[in-house]
């Protein structure tokens, strides 16, 4: 049985309007925003085609935004729709709902190293003998490279070719007419949507004086 986790409880409902999630906007009223973020001044797919970066300032302390991201229940605030992580029989291993998928359950492992503040999720749909859904983060000291404190969060996602065919179409749900690759043109906007919620979540927490990484999670 999953237990919902309670996810922004330490935050009034309303305070932060400018964060898009599931719950608030869902697939339908969410696709028109991230086309308009889509631009026909550049060639997409020369830009977007094997690889998708997003990056970002955050005005909250590099470290803390580090160890918030490097715990996988993380993903349940700041994404846009994995919801109800629940720990798998594996250890490190972490089952959800991506609800872009509809009846779809998403398995993620977390590759941390506090030395670099990188952040890997290894994810994949539906099945979790092989993780190749691969979301590469790092967390830079802002004092470092833009000389003022807070973070620099850089984030990359490669076009693996399973993107294009679904490898394990025998784990699929009945049904589900998409695939996380029909998403893939979508990517770059969305994951600016989630990193804008990341930024949101973590300066709102700083500014009131709250931990970045809430009571729940630790």
């Amino acid at each position: 049985m999953t237990v919902p986790l309670p996810a922004l409880a330490d935050i009034p409902s309303g305070e932060l309007p400018g964060v898009l999630r599931i719950e608030t906007s869902d697939r339908e009223a969410t696709t028109p925003i991230i086309l308009d973020m889509l631009r026909s001044v550049y060639p997409h797919d020369r830009i977007f085609g094997d690889y998708c970066t997003v990056n970002g300032y955050i005005a909250a302390p590099p470290r803390e935004v580090y160890r918030y991201l490097s715990d996988t229940r993380s993903l349940e605030e700041w994404t846009y729709s994995l919801r109800d992580f629940t720990p798998t029989e594996t250890p490190g291993l972490w089952s959800a709902h991506d609800r872009l998928g509809s009846d779809t359950t998403i398995y993620t492992r977390t590759v941390a190293n506090p030395d670099a503040m990188t952040v890997d999720y290894h994810c994949a749909w539906d099945q979790a003998r092989h993780l190749w859904m691969i979301y590469l983060l790092r967390v830079v000291d802002a004092q470092t490279v833009f000389d003022k404190p807070g973070s620099v969060v850089l984030w990359t996602n490669c076009h693996h070719p399973f993107y294009d065919r679904n490898p394990y179409p025998e784990t699929a749900p009945a049904g589900r007419k998409v695939w996380v690759g029909d998403f893939w043109d979508m990517f770059a906007a969305g994951h600016r949507l989630e990193l804008d919620n990341l930024t949101a979540l973590c300066e709102y927490r700083v500014r009131h004086g709250l931990p970045i990484t809430p009571a729940w999670m630790r």
